[in-house]
């Protein structure tokens, strides 16, 4: 079984994962740590159809990246701590990866993939296997959560030239 469904997604995972991912190295392994995880879990997958086993492959391998970047923004904060002199670019991306930080894996990766990488809500519907009208919504309430976050700290944030700007009124 384990075989079947390799021969039937590995292709389709690595590139979907390549597009998520941006590189066909990480891609590829993060794919081949999802049908490790596949063969863990071979007494559940037989339970499911096939439609059931693809979904579970998708999330597990969106789960993986997931969890890989969470650790990489942990490792990249603690080995490399704000020097005098850093640009203020790098703090800008740590002021936006902290306001994301508000919103659910899920909503992340929604919202990373539609306003960063481009993707429309049928493009993420196919992609996470909901409908577009449940991705618009989930979008929705993404943009309500960060703009709650953002009038709760005043709307604050810190401009590349290092003066306090207004995320409100943000162009």
């Amino acid at each position: 079984m384990i075989d079947e469904l390799y021969d039937t997604l590995y292709q389709e995972l690595t590139g979907w994962c390549t597009a998520m991912a941006g590189s066909r190295a990480q891609a590829e392994d993060l794919v081949q740590e999802a049908f490790l995880r596949a063969m863990l879990n071979t007494g559940l997958l037989q339970e499911l159809d096939a439609g059931k086993r693809r979904a579970w492959m998708y999330r597990t391998v969106k789960n993986l990246y997931i969890d890989r970047k969470r650790r990489e923004a942990f490792e990249t904060m603690v080995e490399q701590m704000p020097e005098e002199g850093i640009e203020d670019a790098e703090y800008a991306q740590v002021d936006d990866a902290q306001l994301l930080a508000v919103l659910t894996p899920e909503e992340r990766m929604l919202f990373t993939l539609r306003y960063l990488e481009g993707y429309n809500s049928a493009e993420l519907g196919k992609i996470f296997g909901l409908p577009s009208g449940t991705v618009r919504s989930r979008l929705s309430d993404a943009r309500s959560r960060l703009r709650q976050s953002l009038e709760e700290t005043g709307g604050q944030g810190k401009r590349r030239d290092g003066k306090k700007r207004d995320r409100r009124n943000r162009t």
